[in-house]
């Protein structure tokens, strides 16, 4: 018998695939970590500005709670009830000021003096008298 007999006997078919996907998800996760562990964390943090700095480490920091997760869960504990729970809720909330702080770096900013003169020109201004008695009558005007 090979090894992969053995091993299709210890657990039933039907998780086959989850256990090759968690098992290439593993794999996905140990290249990145190796990636972000061949360079130092003080020339990572160097190279970027403090929005990003906050973001890499909200996303190192969530990263390594949601691995505690899996790891309580594999355990036979009930993460939901540990407070790795409220931490993983605090990170999020803090992941989320990080993202309203970068959507109002991205909002348009208002030009107030283009804005005033759009709405300058297209109000309706009334004419001189003169103006007024021409054939064609004025924009908005009610004709008598």
């Amino acid at each position: 018998m090979s090894e992969d007999d053995s091993n299709m006997e210890e657990y039933p078919t039907e998780i086959h695939d989850y256990l090759e996907a968690f098992e290439k998800s593993l794999g996905s996760v140990d290249e990145m970590l190796k990636t972000m562990m061949s360079v130092s964390r003080s020339e990572l943090l160097q190279k970027l500005d403090p929005l990003e700095q906050a973001k890499l480490d909200l996303v190192s920091v969530y990263t390594l709670n949601s691995m505690f997760w899996v790891y309580l869960a594999t355990q036979g504990i009930n993460p939901k009830e540990h407070p790795v729970k409220q931490e993983l809720e605090r990170i999020r909330t803090y992941m989320n000021k990080v993202k309203e702080i970068t959507d109002k770096k991205k909002a348009s900013k208002l030009d107030k003096g283009a804005a005033s003169r759009f709405v300058k020109n297209a109000l309706w201004e009334p004419k001189a008298e003169n103006e007024q008695n021409s054939k064609t009558p004025a924009k908005g005007k009610k004709q008598q």
